[in-house]
């Protein structure tokens, strides 16, 4: 179980950090090229860049989830119900004349 905390701790601080770097890249000139571009031009292409980045931590987050062993046990139905619904379906339906004639009362 801390081995998937640690997963969505990590996941969730790159999906925080990424963009905000990207954004900051941009708007402070760090990255090449950025100076030649005009500032709404700037503004667009970081912005595209962050939203863009976020998506692909999901994206990884997701396919490690994916990936992740469960577990290896299949499902198996509680015993007990089994033997009731067993028994149930063997049964033949037990039908009194009071239910027999409140039925026939209800038809006509």
């Amino acid at each position: 179980m801390s081995r998937v905390i640690k997963k969505f701790f990590i996941a969730s601080m790159v999906m925080w950090i990424a963009p905000v770097a990207i954004l900051y890249g941009f708007n402070n000139h760090i990255f090449p090229g950025t100076s030649k571009l005009s500032s709404s031009s700037q503004t667009l292409v970081s912005g595209f860049l962050a939203v863009i980045s976020v998506n692909l931590v999901i994206v990884l987050y997701i396919i490690m989830a994916i990936k992740e062993p469960g577990s290896n046990m299949e499902h198996q139905p509680d015993p007990a119900f089994l033997a009731e619904a067993k028994a149930s379906i063997n049964q033949p339906a037990a039908v009194t004349p009071d239910d027999n004639a409140q039925t026939r009362e209800k038809a006509e």
